[in-house]
């Protein structure tokens, strides 16, 4: 069973390190510095640029389809061997929405509610950004499921940084 493992930036080295991870999303403002472990080659860690809104606001990145379409054709490419490690600068929104999606995409047998259900176990902090939901929803042709069941686990808890956790991919 293939695992991802979800973190804030701040722990990103030391989970990478802790998991043995082999491959790395990062989702992360324009302007935040982010160091790739040297144990995970370049071509295993897809960096998007996206900032955390889900309206469009002036100076930021809204998530786009382009930004899916990214995550969806990495975790596709992922060969399962190791973990990945999903990440962006508090652990809370965009890298919980980017397991979820992950999640949808490589476990098509299970529902959309029970992968938001066992987000939200894993993770009482989890808030996935809904932009970037949405358009999974969309991409992934989930007729709102992927929307409803987020909405269904409702906000996390508020915390300024998440603590690292993991999601199983059947």
């Amino acid at each position: 069973m293939s695992t991802l493992h979800v973190c804030p930036l701040s722990r990103l080295h030391a989970t990478v390190e802790e998991t043995r991870a082999s491959h790395i999303v990062t989702l992360i403002g324009a302007n935040t510095a982010v160091e790739r472990p040297v144990c995970v080659a370049a071509d295993r860690h897809l960096f998007i640029t996206v900032s955390d809104i889900a309206e469009p606001m002036d100076g930021m990145i809204l998530p786009a389809h382009s930004h899916v379409e990214q995550l969806l054709a990495f975790v596709r490419g992922w060969d399962r061997v190791a973990p990945m490690v999903i990440h962006c600068y508090a652990g809370i929104s965009r890298s919980t929405a980017a397991a979820f999606i992950a999640a949808c995409a490589l476990s098509p047998q299970r529902t959309e509610d029970a992968i938001a259900r066992r987000l939200r176990e894993a993770s009482p902090s989890a808030t996935p950004n809904p932009r970037l939901v949405f358009v999974a929803d969309q991409l992934l042709r989930r007729e709102g499921r992927m929307v409803a069941a987020v909405a269904a686990i409702g906000r996390g808890e508020l915390a300024s940084e998440g603590t690292p956790f993991a999601l199983k991919i059947a």
